[in-house]
């Protein structure tokens, strides 16, 4: 059983969450530039198996696909799909992931300062985004 990875993509950065090799709990890993995603991927399935990556595909409060969605998420799945095809890639709803980092941030007592950096709040966005994706699983597995 291999690792699961999630992404929270956007226009500057990645939040790079993983798994352990059980698949039981996901953490925050690394904020990456956008542009380097895929050889940060390339370099990280070298040394570890995985199995799926999971993409944070954001939108709107009525379900409608938001634009950040349309110009830069889906290109970029596009892509890892063309250069992975072995790997499964989800792209469930990333849509209140932000706002539980900062809220995670708040009730750990993280201060303000680095509450404030931008790569923090990714990286626990995609652990959020991951965790969530792994209970789904494991519901879906229950039926």
């Amino acid at each position: 059983m291999g690792r699961i990875i999630g992404i929270d993509y956007g226009r500057k950065r990645a939040g790079i969450a993983v798994t352990d090799p059980l698949q039981m709990i996901a953490g925050g890993l690394e904020t990456v530039a956008s542009g380097e995603v895929e050889k940060w991927l390339d370099g990280y399935m070298s040394g570890e198996a995985v199995e799926r990556i999971v993409v944070g595909c954001p939108t709107m409060l009525d379900g409608s696909e938001s634009d950040t969605l349309i110009r830069y998420v889906r290109p970029f799945v596009n892509r890892l799909k063309k250069k992975f095809p072995d790997k499964t890639i989800d792209t469930p709803d990333e849509r209140y992931t932000s706002k539980l980092a900062v809220r995670a941030m708040i009730d750990g007592g993280m201060k303000r300062k680095d509450r404030r950096n931008k790569a923090n709040i990714d990286k626990l966005s995609a652990a959020i985004l991951l965790q969530e994706y792994l209970e789904q699983l494991k519901f879906k597995n229950k039926q």
